[in-house]
């Protein structure tokens, strides 16, 4: 099975559990989790660790699960009608849509502080564990992908600059992809320099991941994005800001660059990288 397929199956045999006599709290737990998704952050994850320590791929299944949990709440509090108020999701109706508002800001809670309980069970040194945490914690919360969204939201009809847009989305989005990069380092037991390196290609990565995001609600329909599109007329996007064919190659320039720092890491983790990027960049 590819790893893809292994970490699926761990997902759907680890959701999260509570249950009571409420009618649908443990279903909304479940709901966006089970709705597919590209699952990118924790394959960035597995990957590495694939690619640099494989014995250590079974435990590190449990970081990767909370790194998907974190990733989640995220997009559950984001669809929400005091931010997007979008009411798809991966081609599903959004949890405030198919339930309520207080189920999905409940929902998004509880897979928030579930993702380091997650972490806290892995069958890995609790130094390992901790690093994890830490790193998950830094680019999840107060200063990186909270702060970008925090940024998002009170700009949203306010055009920001070119450098101001990178800022919010390298803290909205790449940083998460970054850190996810970065745990699978840790995991591997890289020393601190090539750890260091990964995460900084990871911060390239995350901004490509975003402008193709908005490349896609700007040239796509529904159906195919699983979400609403041509949503971002009033938001700042790299296709507003640039233009569509700026954009690209903005994202082009900055696959140039991954590939560039990538050539000073060994074979084996250049090729995981290389082909996310050619299944999700292209």
């Amino acid at each position: 099975m590819s790893l893809y397929g292994d970490f699926v199956k761990f997902l759907n045999e680890n959701l999260p559990t509570a249950p009571s006599f409420h009618p649908h709290y443990e279903s909304a737990l479940s709901d966006m989790l089970k709705a597919g998704g590209k699952h990118f952050r924790a394959l960035l994850l597995l990957g590495i660790v694939n690619a640099l320590k494989p014995q250590n791929l079974a435990a590190s299944m449990r970081v990767a699960l909370g790194v998907e949990l974190l990733h989640t709440y995220s997009l559950i509090h984001d669809d929400l009608p005091v931010m997007d108020n979008a009411p798809l999701r991966r081609g599903k109706p959004t949890l405030h849509v198919k339930y309520d508002e207080v189920t999905a800001v409940l929902a998004g809670d509880a897979l928030n502080t579930h993702a380091f309980y997650e972490i806290s069970r892995a069958n890995l040194s609790s130094e390992i564990r901790i690093k994890c945490v830490e790193i998950l914690s830094q680019n999840g919360g107060v200063s990186g992908m909270v702060l970008g969204q925090a940024i998002d939201c009170f700009f949203e009809k306010k055009p920001l600059t070119l450098d101001e847009l990178k800022f919010l989305h390298t803290h909205k989005t790449a940083k998460l992809i970054a850190a996810s990069l970065k745990m699978g380092a840790v995991i591997a037991e890289c020393d601190e320099k090539m750890c260091d390196e990964i995460y900084e290609i990871g911060l390239d990565l995350g901004l490509a991941f975003q402008i193709q995001d908005d490349i896609i609600d700007a040239t796509s329909d529904e159906s195919e994005a699983g979400k609403p599109v041509h949503n971002d007329g009033v938001k700042n996007s790299f296709t507003n800001l640039l233009g569509i064919s700026g954009a690209i190659n903005a994202k082009n320039e900055l696959i140039h660059n991954i590939q560039n720092r990538l050539k000073q890491l060994p074979n084996s983790v250049s090729n995981v990288v290389l082909e996310l990027t050619e299944k999700h960049l292209k």
